[in-house]
Formats: structure tokens, C-alpha cells, sequence
């Protein structure tokens, strides 16, 4: 984080602090909780109220595609809430963000299943910013519906069937959920199997739906609004490199830190091991399931 104004629908990094005994970083307290927790609650969002969402989501991840970096794990878990009447919203937990700035171009399969992209889940190298429209239309359909688009609605944790329908693209509106053609339109320009003919980010920043009751900051022609200054000088990168390098030196008499940090931390082992172990089950939102 070095850019002198922070935009507000990112969760910021204040500091990065090393004691004798941890690495800390402490990021910006959003107070209002987890944008799951409040679905959860409510069961489900009015229209008004998911655009309202959906449009600083939007915004958010715009900004973070403007500075070359795509989240890749995008969902209601990893998006806060500030303590405000009307909440403004916090994208957290870039830890399987990339960045092409480092010529880093995602091939792993990451992310939370119930998510992903199609392209993601073929296990070959893929646009993470195309990629991130899609999770943003998942999290988009949850805030209407109340429910996972590409669970299978008798077997929601059968995740070889999730995938399947993801692959396939097979969706649908339950009848109850009443929204409109304009809204409907957006989310079959959103899942779209083939990512160079998926709406783009600045296309869904043009769309009808998403331009209506705009909020004046998130108008182009206010971008300055979108950002915020940090409230104490930030620490360079330079800054920050120099103290995990620091972290990662093993005290004596100790091992170090990369002794411990073995194994990825995407599902392509998960993946695999769908495909050798028939008694595997993983549910979308990640968590293995071993059948009894």
C-alpha cells in the first residue's frame, strides 16, 4: 500500500509490525461485520438494497484491477462492513490476489468453489480480472436469492455436482425472487462460460441496472471521492519487505519460518483428489468432507 489516497472500498493496510515473537499487521477495523453475516440474517436482499452493495463491490474491484491486481477469492466472506447507517463496504483477504504488475498471470485453481470461474476450474492459465466479474455475479445472486447459483438445491454439498453446473453454466431464478429484466439481463452477461465474450468490468460499471441510483461518489466524473487519506504516513513497500525479511531470519537455536510454511493453499489437491478418491466430498465453500 503506497499510494498516498486509499480507496474506501478496499479494507486498508495500516501497519506491519514486528515483535520478539510475531509478525503483525494491522489492518483497518470495519466494525459492522461481515457482508455474510448481514445475508445470513436477512435471508436474502431486496433489489435496491444488493445494488447498493453490488455497486461499491463494483467499485472496489475496479480500483484493484486499475493497480494490476485481481482478488481471485471474492465472495460475502471476504467483503466487510464500516459502522455507518448505511454501510459502506470493505474488501478484505487478498491472500490469492495476483499481480501483473509482477508478470504473475494465474493458472491455479483458487478460490471458494461455489465461486470460482469456469476457466478457473480448467486448470489452465486465465485472466484474474475476467475471473473476478464472475465471483462478483455469485455474490450478486446470493445478496438476491439467499442461496448459491450453481448448488445442485438437493445436493448443495455435493461439490463434483457444483462444479458440473458451473462448467455448464446452469442456473436459474427461483419464482419467489421477483427482480428485474434489467437485473436479470446483467446476470446473463455475467455468466458467461467464455470469458472474452463476458461482460467486462467497466461495461458492468455502464449498465443500466448498475447506473441506477448511483451513489454520486461512485460516479465517474467523482472518482477523487472514492478515495480516502490515511489518517498517519504510510509505510513504503521497501518498509514493509525489509521487515518480513526481517521475520523470516530464525532466532537462535530455531528453525526458520519457511520450515513450516509447506503445501499450497489452493484446491487443485482437492481437485485430484475428487478425481482418485470416490469417498472425497468437498462442499462449496471449501471444507473437505470424508463420507462415512
Amino acid at each position: 500500500m503506497t499510494a498516498k489516497s486509499l480507496h474506501f472500498a478496499t479494507l486498508n493496510l495500516l501497519k506491519v509490525v514486528l515483535t520478539p515473537t510475531h509478525l503483525a499487521i494491522i489492518m483497518e477495523y470495519a466494525s459492522g461485520g461481515e457482508l455474510f453475516e448481514r445475508i445470513c440474517n436477512a435471508g436474502r436482499f431486496s433489489e435496491d438494497e444488493a445494488r447498493f452493495f453490488f455497486q461499491q463491490l463494483i467499485s472496489g474491484v475496479s480500483y484493484c484491477h486499475s493497480m494490476q491486481v485481481c482478488h481471485r477469492d471474492l465472495k460475502l466472506e471476504n467483503t466487510l462492513l464500516d459502522g455507518s447507517p448505511a454501510p459502506r463496504l470493505k474488501i478484505c483477504d487478498f491472500g490469492y490476489s495476483k499481480s501483473s504488475v509482477l508478470h504473475s498471470q494465474p493458472k491455479s485453481t483458487v478460490g471458494t468453489p461455489a465461486y470460482i470461474a469456469p476457466e478457473v476450474l480448467l486448470k489452465k492459465e486465465y485472466d484474474g480480472k475476467i475471473a473476478d466479474v464472475w465471483s462478483c455475479g455469485v455474490t450478486l445472486y446470493v445478496m438476491l436469492v439467499g442461496a448459491y447459483p450453481f448448488e445442485d438445491p438437493e445436493e448443495p454439498k455435493n461439490f463434483r455436482k457444483t462444479i458440473q453446473r458451473i462448467l455448464n453454466v446452469q442456473y436459474s431464478i427461483p419464482d419467489y425472487v421477483h427482480i428485474s429484466p434489467e437485473c436479470q439481463h446483467l446476470i446473463s452477461r455475467i455468466f458467461v462460460a467464455n470469458p472474452s465474450e463476458r461482460i467486462t468490468m467497466l461495461e458492468i460499471q455502464n449498465h443500466e441496472w448498475f447506473l441506477k441510483n448511483l451513489p454520486a461518489d461512485l460516479i465517474n466524473e467523482n472518482m477523487s471521492n472514492q478515495y480516502e487519506e490515511p489518517d498517519q504516513p504510510m509505510q513504503s513497500v521497501d518498509e514493509i519487505m525489509t521487515i518480513i525479511a526481517e521475520a523470516t531470519l530464525p532466532a537462535p537455536g530455531t528453525r526458520n519460518i519457511n520450515h513450516f510454511l509447506t503445501g499450497s493453499m489452493d484446491i487443485d489437491d482437492d481437485l485430484d483428489d475428487l478425481d482418485t478418491d470416490p469417498e472425497l466430498d468437498v462442499d462449496s465453500s471449501g471444507e473437505i468432507i470424508y463420507a462415512m
